[in-house]
Formats: structure tokens, sequence, C-alpha cells
């Protein structure tokens, strides 16, 4: 970039996810709804590794889709719009 040229505030902004264990516990309870289908006799029965697992899945689930909508909501309602500042140049081709 050529010195001198500088934009003075950012075009767009952007805004990112707060961190979560949400997708983790997911998986978790995913992998140990299905265990619980082939887990049978293993110290309890199969269904109660099935519904733990169910359990723990929708909880993670749910949290991950609250977090999604107060993300969502928690984003400013207007922005002003406005094209990038990018400079006209010429293209040239490089020298050499």
């Amino acid at each position: 970039m050529v010195q001198g040229e500088r934009i003075d505030r950012p075009t767009e902004l952007v805004y990112s996810p707060r961190p979560s264990w949400a997708p983790a516990y997911l998986a978790f309870g995913v992998a140990l709804a299905v265990c619980g289908i082939f887990a049978e006799g293993f110290m309890v029965r199969g269904w109660v590794y099935a519904i733990i697992g169910a359990a723990v899945a929708l909880a993670a689930l749910a949290s991950m889709i609250g977090g999604a909508r107060r993300d969502f909501y928690r984003l400013p309602r207007r922005q002003r719009v406005r094209g990038a500042v990018l400079p006209v140049r010429a293209l040239k081709p490089p020298k050499g």
C-alpha cells in the first residue's frame, strides 16, 4: 500500500460469536445416544445410555440455538452503508 493512503474508519464491522462448549457437548450426547444402541449389558441397560445421550444432545442444541439468537439480537439494527474506500488505479504489468 502506498504511504499516506489510510482508511480512517472501518468500512465493515465483523462480529464474531462467543466461544462455547455446546458443540462438544452435542457431539458427546449424540455419540452416547448412538453407543447406547450397542452398549447393551455394559453396567446398565443400553436404553439408559441412549436417554442420557439424547438429553445431553438436546440441552446442547438448545444452548447453541439460544446463543445464536442472543448473538443475532445483539447486533445493531442499522449500519451506515458505505462502499469500500479503494484507490482507483490503472493496472500495470509487473516490471521484469
